[in-house]
């Protein structure tokens, strides 16, 4: 069975790449590898989440960045709100070694990085969950994302997503609607929909 993004353990053979990439206008040099998801730049769906983000608007609290990959989002955020917890999680063991590697290497502390499907390991709430959903791991997955947020968010804690519309972004918002009784469309870049849904009780 070939290894996948979202594969726990990885068994493909090490393929290591260096890049340097400027987020926020923060430079970043990341370390990528074989079996992990954009391996030869930050994916443009990322970009454009992180782009979006804006810590100062949420309320106070922890970060969690759910599917971190090898960590462009989570640690982009920890260096926007330095003052702010980052919780950082991935079921790919290769991807969780390479965000550690690489939040060392940017010299940043302000993050947690440790396995999780899902919300699994998750127990705490969170001021904003980000994500850039695992989409070929299957729709269960993505709606157990979208879905499980609002568990693990404070009071006024937001869920942003970054979604394809050919990918099944309409559905995303209707989901998060449902959930939280709200979603707005933050941004349309090429495709990709930015959606945030805020937690009111």
């Amino acid at each position: 069975m070939a290894d996948h993004y979202y594969s726990v353990d990885p068994t493909s053979a090490h393929d290591r790449h260096t890049f340097d990439a400027t987020l926020r206008g923060i430079p970043f040099r990341f370390v990528t590898d074989a079996s992990v998801f954009s391996k030869e730049r930050v994916d443009f769906g990322s970009q454009t989440l992180i782009d979006t983000a804006d810590p100062a608007v949420w309320p106070a609290g922890a970060i969690l960045d759910l599917g971190c990959g090898y960590g462009p989002i989570g640690l982009t955020m920890a260096a926007l709100a330095p003052r702010r917890e980052v919780d950082m999680t991935d079921v790919n063991e290769r991807a969780l070694g390479l965000a550690v590697e690489n939040a060392a290497a940017n010299h940043i502390h302000n993050v947690h990085i440790f396995p999780s499907s899902v919300y699994d390991a998750i127990d705490g709430r969170y001021a904003a969950i980000l994500t850039n959903p695992p989409i070929r791991a299957g729709k269960d997955v993505v709606n157990a994302i979208l879905t499980g947020a609002a568990d693990h968010l404070v009071e006024g804690g937001h869920l942003l997503v970054v979604i394809q519309k050919k990918q099944g972004a309409p559905s995303a918002k209707k989901r998060m609607a449902a959930a939280f009784g709200n979603c707005t469309v933050l941004k349309h870049n090429k495709g990709y929909q930015i959606l945030d849904s805020v937690l009111i009780r």
